[in-house]
């Protein structure tokens, strides 16, 4: 995915964490990757999947 991709993110964060570990697995290297891409605002992603105890593993590059 390359140039700003228009994504629908979900508001509930377990589907939200579905969508972020499947498009970092097959599309993106590093998280910040996904956010220039996406126009994502990171500190909202991280809140909204801090509160289900999800963080980001850069060495895994997904929320675990």
């Amino acid at each position: 995915m390359k140039g700003r991709a228009i994504m629908n993110f979900p508001k509930d964060p377990v589907m939200l964490l579905s969508v972020v570990n499947t498009a970092l697995r097959d599309h993106y290297t590093t998280l910040y990757a996904l956010i220039d891409d996406t126009g994502i605002n990171e500190e909202e992603l991280k809140a909204k999947l801090g509160s289900i105890d999800y963080h980001y593993d850069p060495e895994k590059n997904q929320f675990k």
